[in-house]
């Protein structure tokens, strides 16, 4: 970690399908020894197996008060399926997505675990990373088909990674009284 300057962030290109820099972070995430082919192919095979899975049950999961307005603002309902997909993809992200965490630091000979808040950068990083990780440990036959399942758990709030969030959650209430030391 260099201590001169901060370093610089690469300029993500959006995924060729669905145009969104997200997604194309989630390609990246999912990627392993360089094969991106690979990668888009199972991540895009997984959204289009959540589409399949949910059916009907889309606009539930799409639509609250404020997408609403939102979609009124702009004139209209949603663009059609890739911004559902899209749309869902965010949600399942959204509800794995830490607001904090515990760091450990070490404080007269003894170490603490501290609760400090999460960068949003790092908040949407982990998120994917713990999507990423329980997929590849489910049961499911190809990795498109454990990752559209951990999405649709992620959607409707259970799951592996959900119940990591809600771990890293408890651990930064039980170690409150710590916060104290975040400063020093």
């Amino acid at each position: 970690m260099s201590r001169r300057r901060e370093a610089q962030k690469r300029e993500i290109i959006p995924d060729p399908v669905y145009k969104s820099e997200l997604l194309s972070r989630f390609i990246n995430t999912v990627m392993s020894n360089g094969k991106k082919s690979v990668a888009e192919s199972i991540v895009y095979g997984a959204l289009e197996k959540l589409q399949e899975k949910l059916g009907s049950k889309v606009q539930s999961f799409v639509h609250s008060k404020k997408d609403k307005e939102e979609d009124d603002a702009a004139g209209g309902s949603a663009a059609g399926g890739k911004q559902i997909v899209i749309q869902l993809f965010d949600r399942a992200l959204d509800n794995v997505r830490p607001s904090v965490e515990v760091r450990a630091r070490r404080v007269g000979g003894s170490t603490y675990q501290i609760p400090v808040e999460v960068r949003p950068s790092r908040r949407t990083t982990l998120a994917m990373r713990w999507i990423v990780e329980s997929a590849s440990s489910r049961g499911e036959k190809t990795m498109a088909l454990r990752l559209a399942a951990e999405l649709l758990d992620a959607l409707e709030g259970r799951g592996a990674a959900v119940k990591k969030r809600e771990t890293a959650h408890s651990m930064a209430k039980a170690n409150q009284a710590f916060a104290h030391f975040r400063w020093n």
